[in-house]
């Protein structure tokens, strides 16, 4: 009797709640040429944050979708990055240039929300940054387009940071 309500409770999902959440931007088939035809794997990028100012991003293959989905997952917790957020924004303008994806980021009083396209938006959201004015200009490639956010978050610094530079 014991033993089977153990057994339910482990199939009813007492799963750990990951402390990231996770968002799938793009999932591709990409296909490769061999001797017998072509092999078709997926291609999946996914960007985890924690709300609080982390944030990871993965670009994996795999087989399938879901083995795709997963690798990305594990890339992303191992290229997270911390964000010097101050009041829910960013501390500083950037204009980023990444490949051919410019991206220009400035930070927004509160109550201005995440005005962003698609890629860039769901980047910000996961990040933690809740006011923000940004535009993309360029490239329509969602994988060029969030590594210049990457980019941008890796070239930004906090407020006591720039106070120091500037004497």
């Amino acid at each position: 009797m014991a033993f089977e309500k153990r057994r339910r409770q482990s199939q009813e999902g007492e799963r750990e709640r990951s402390e990231f959440d996770q968002k799938v931007v793009e999932v591709k088939r990409v296909t490769r040429v061999v001797a017998g035809g072509k092999r078709m794997r997926f291609r999946a990028l996914v960007v985890i944050g924690d709300h609080k100012g982390r944030v990871g991003m993965g670009l994996k293959k795999g087989s399938d979708v879901s083995e795709s989905v997963n690798k990305a997952v594990n890339a992303a917790k191992k290229n997270m990055i911390t964000l010097p957020l101050v009041n829910d924004t960013i501390p500083h303008e950037l204009n980023i240039k990444y490949k051919s994806s410019s991206l220009m980021l400035h930070p927004a009083k509160a109550g201005t929300g995440v005005i962003a396209g698609g890629a860039v938006r769901s980047v910000m959201e996961l990040a933690g940054v809740k006011n923000v004015v940004s535009k993309m200009l360029g490239s329509n490639n969602k994988v060029n387009n969030i590594k210049a956010v990457f980019a941008a978050f890796q070239r930004m610094k906090s407020k006591e940071e720039l106070a120091r530079l500037r004497k």
